[in-house]
């Protein structure tokens, strides 16, 4: 079976044919329970997110701040498995239609067997794959397997990268870019800062890939500012958060729910 990198790549175009940016929210799957993870990543799509980004929660995620990493503590004392994972991306997207991709490290993907893994994936209706710490240079493993089963390969890209690198990052790269907006780890921030616009910019110069941006966006008001110059508005803690914050699941899903619709707002610049 095919994975869904058409309807990713249908759904971003679809978004810039509307003038605006796409809404790409993050949730880890598990969290607060497998359960409970399905139906926010339900409720984030129901609520206006084009794309949701699945998080498989990994003991070492060097990537996140410390919200996102006590979210991943509570799904891994839970027993998460990969196959909750995939059953969160299926169950999701049977019931909303919208493409949805797993962002994971490398090592949980190595371990299960990357044909395994993409195969898998793509049964689920999975959309692709972000792997922010897999090295260009050492990912034709994985491309190989992923393409073959249709699914997107989404590499991140800092403030950091040189125009050479980012060159051969891009290159590599299919479904979107991931601009990190700052170097750092995932996390609400008061400001998304200057630096994201012009990754967008020199990132822009290498691709006609999609470039979209997160770490820091967490308001309507700060996704208004991304989206002025990015393809798509990448949010994750700010949903973590208000899951973390709510009294019980029920209301964590419809706060999810609630900020999807605010964040909607302001990638259409009504905030």
């Amino acid at each position: 079976m095919s994975g869904n990198v058409r309807l990713l790549d249908d759904t971003l175009a679809a978004a810039k044919a509307e003038g605006r940016s796409a809404l790409i929210a993050y949730l880890p799957a598990g969290f607060p329970t497998v359960d409970g993870g399905i139906e926010a990543v339900k409720a984030a799509l129901e609520g206006g997110a084009d794309v949701v980004e699945v998080g498989l929660p990994h003991s070492d995620p060097v990537l996140d701040g410390p919200v996102i990493q006590t979210a991943d503590d509570i799904a891994l004392r839970g027993g998460v498995r990969i196959a909750d994972v995939l059953r969160t991306v299926r169950e999701a997207h049977a019931a909303t239609g919208k493409p949805i991709l797993v962002m994971t490290y490398w090592n949980p993907v190595d371990r299960y067997g990357v044909e395994r893994f993409t195969a898998e994936l793509a049964e689920a209706g999975g959309a692709g794959c972000i792997l922010p710490d897999l090295p260009v240079q050492e990912s034709g493993l994985w491309r190989e397997h992923a393409e073959k089963h249709g699914l997107a390969t989404v590499f991140v890209v800092a403030p950091s990268s040189r125009d050479e690198r980012l060159a051969e990052i891009t290159a590599a790269g299919s479904g979107f870019i991931y601009a990190a907006s700052l170097m750092g780890v995932t996390g609400t921030r008061e400001s998304v800062g200057a630096q994201a616009e012009d990754l967008v910019r020199r990132t822009r110069a290498t691709t006609d890939l999609p470039v979209c941006v997160g770490l820091g966006v967490s308001n309507p008001a700060q996704a208004a500012e991304v989206a002025r110059f990015a393809d798509g508005v990448i949010v994750g803690s700010a949903f973590v958060k208000r899951m973390l914050d709510a009294p019980d699941d029920a209301a964590g899903v419809a706060a999810v729910r609630a900020l999807a619709g605010e964040l909607a707002q302001g990638v259409r610049g009504r905030a």
